[in-house]
């Protein structure tokens, strides 16, 4: 599954770059070789951390810290280091919310100040302009990328491994389920909990867990996690309701909805997170 997403190759190129860094070290002034080092580092921790999950958010600070370990390659040493500057263009190509753009593209202007000195008039001009060519370029593949992933996300496991699945998959499965339970005689309803934001992940996995192979768990938002959990009888699906909990941290609310309730051709996943008190059964 990995090497399917191309995790190993990404892995190999970022200990490629660690390496190659780490070969730059020798002769290097100790300001530019700490930075060095700092980046062999980061490089080296991501590569072995690395793994396929759409957990991550493209929007999270930590995308920052490649930013600013080139913008300060660069500044320790700009007449040894000038030639990372293109390393901007790859910067930019990457998922990145605006704000981490805006911030790259900043860092890249920076940087083209800090080795201006290095340059003459002629060869600066054409360096700005090569930059803001591939700069463009990049943002518009980044976009690109954006918006492929949004839609890979809507139908793959949020989780490699789990029948963890992002909220539009659930519009899809009510309509299916309700189908299902209408022609064999089942009672089905929608379980929603709500938990901490940091709480999100490691509550989904559990659920995961706790439910049945055939029961999926969805990701409504950053606080809302779904399940469509199906029983015999409303007795039995409130007897799995108090299991469920009973296993899940105590912070945790929770209500339910019998599937039958829901109109999925009019329903949408922001809709879904806020469903009608008057609809919605709290769960105790």
């Amino acid at each position: 599954m990995q090497s399917k997403y191309k995790i190993r190759l990404l892995r190999a190129n970022l200990l490629a770059a660690a390496v190659a860094l780490a070969l730059w070290t020798p002769s290097t002034p100790p300001a530019a070789a700490l930075v060095l080092w700092l980046s062999v580092g980061w490089l080296f921790i991501n590569a072995f951390m690395l793994d396929f999950s759409h957990r991550r958010s493209r929007g999270l600070p930590w995308q920052i810290v490649p930013g600013l370990l080139l913008v300060a390659l660069i500044a320790a040493a700009p007449e040894r280091h000038g030639i990372l500057i293109w390393a901007w263009a790859a910067m930019l190509m990457l998922p990145q919310n605006n704000w981490v753009a805006a911030f790259n593209l900043s860092a890249a202007l920076i940087s083209s100040v800090l080795v201006a000195p290095q340059l003459d008039m002629p060869a600066l001009i054409l360096l700005l302009c090569c930059l803001l060519i591939l700069g463009l370029l990049a943002l518009s593949r980044a976009q690109q990328l954006i918006d492929m992933n949004g839609s890979i996300r809507q139908r793959l496991r949020l989780i490699p491994g789990l029948n963890l699945w992002a909220g539009e998959q659930l519009l899809r499965d009510i309509a299916r389920e309700q189908t299902r339970c209408e022609r064999e005689g089942i009672y089905a309803e929608v379980f929603i909990l709500h938990v901490k934001r940091h709480q999100l992940w490691p509550t989904a996995q559990k659920l995961c867990e706790l439910t049945h192979d055939f029961e999926n768990v969805y990701r409504l938002s950053s606080t809302t996690l779904v399940t469509l959990m199906l029983a015999r009888s409303p007795t039995e699906a409130a007897q799995r309701r108090s299991l469920l909990l009973a296993d899940l941290p105590d912070n945790i609310t929770s209500e339910y909805i019998e599937l039958i309730d829901i109109e999925p051709t009019s329903l949408s996943v922001f809709e879904m997170n806020k469903l009608p008190a008057e609809r919605v059964r709290e769960t105790i």
